[in-house]
């Protein structure tokens, strides 16, 4: 036997080689698919509570918040609400009960419940901001309940970046919940399509 014979391959010791290379090719290009959808359906997972726990309630309270404070200040024709007048007292009264009060509950409660949801390493500030602002309102409303209405206002003062921030969050969490779900050739033909459109 000539010992060539082991050193060179034959075509069936060839099919055998390729048959394991390809075999490993497949088991890799397997594991990394799976790895790699794996982690996307985690992070899915994820913005999807940021958004149906946190971010989405948020953001749908302060929009009402929002829509019922202009329809206020309309009514009273006015463009800021302070300073509150006599006149203007009973329905300010009227509207912080049963509106502006009720949609701060809401978002103080998720604030300080589902806090581990937000994005940031960091709390935001303007998330505590309003949390104290709501504290404030609170012993405003036990003095109304009294009877005293010699304050009629928090004594912290509305946080101006509040509104921004949410909506922001939640337009990002959007965004990324929409890359996840459709991924990179659905983004691809979106952007084509816009690009046509123009």
């Amino acid at each position: 036997m000539d010992p060539s014979s082991f050193l060179l391959p034959s075509s069936l010791q060839g099919a055998a080689i390729l048959t394991i290379v390809l075999a490993f090719a497949g088991y890799l290009v397997t594991f990394l698919s799976s790895r790699m959808l794996a982690r996307r359906t985690d992070m899915l997972k994820l913005v999807n509570m940021r958004l149906y726990e946190f971010y989405g309630p948020l953001y749908v309270a302060s929009q009402a918040g929002n829509i019922a404070y202009r329809s206020l200040l309309q009514k009273q024709g006015k463009t800021q609400s302070e300073p509150i007048t006599d006149a203007e007292m009973k329905d300010w009264v009227l509207w912080m009960t049963t509106i502006f009060m009720p949609l701060n509950d809401i978002r103080e409660k998720i604030i300080i419940e589902k806090a581990y949801l937000i994005v940031e390493e960091q709390m935001p500030r303007c998330l505590l901001d309003f949390v104290t602002h709501v504290v404030g309102y609170k012993a405003v409303l036990s003095k109304w309940a009294d009877g005293d209405y010699t304050e009629r206002r928090s004594t912290i003062g509305w946080p101006p970046e509040f509104d921004a921030y949410v909506t922001r969050s939640y337009n990002a969490l959007k965004a990324q919940q929409t890359h996840l779900l459709h991924g990179s050739v659905w983004q691809l033909y979106h952007h084509i399509s816009r690009r046509k459109r123009k």
